[in-house]
């Protein structure tokens, strides 16, 4: 059993730590507003994200999945909402101007990103349907799933946050800020695919 709940956290740590919307919005938190102002946009998500894999444990992930028309939905808004993050992003100067956003993504809205991004419901209805042999009911399920992502994002969220704070220290010019801006929101923007593949 010991070795199926690693097996269960392994998945969730590269599921969470691979590079996508949640992470990159991490990264450019953590370089325009430091790391502890960056902690509700990375609770959000964490929380977010665990509650999801919760739901698909429960069932209602499968019920997204079977309903072509509802996907559809979600993934209209999940776009529209990624890319406009990417825009504010993008147009972002270094942190002392008063462009792009004057605050951090707040902890409601992370957990909008990953409730509206049908790659994270494939992956939690996935690993429900993978894992469900560690528990004996489907409520089971749910904590098991709901801490392993919860855990496994906190922890990935973290380490994006704090690579994006560390960019914020070499970061010298605005020229530089911008750069990085511009590359943080394309790849953002990039992230949107991966919803429609």
């Amino acid at each position: 059993m010991a070795s199926l709940d690693l097996s269960l956290l392994l998945f969730a740590v590269v599921a969470t730590i691979t590079p996508g919307g949640a992470t990159t919005l991490a990264t450019a938190s953590g370089a325009r507003f430091g790391f502890r102002r960056s902690i509700p946009l990375m609770l959000g998500i964490a929380i977010g994200l665990a509650l999801l894999a919760a739901v698909a444990a429960l069932g209602l992930g499968s019920m997204l999945l079977a309903m072509p028309a509802l996907q559809i939905v979600v993934k209209m808004l999940g776009s529209a909402y990624l890319l406009w993050l990417a825009w504010r992003v993008a147009r972002s100067g270094p942190p002392t101007a008063n462009s792009g956003p004057a605050q951090p993504v707040t902890l409601a809205n992370g957990m909008l990103l990953l409730w509206l991004n049908p790659k994270s419901w494939a992956m939690t209805v996935g690993a429900a349907a993978s894992f469900a042999m560690l528990a004996s009911s489907p409520r089971q399920l749910a904590v098991l799933l709901g801490a392993a992502f919860g855990v496994a994002a906190s922890g990935s969220l973290a380490l994006w946050c704090a690579l994006g704070a560390l960019l914020a220290r070499v970061l010298r010019t605005p020229a530089h800020w911008r750069v990085l801006n511009l590359a943080m929101g394309a790849l953002l923007a990039a992230s949107v695919l991966s919803i429609w593949r």
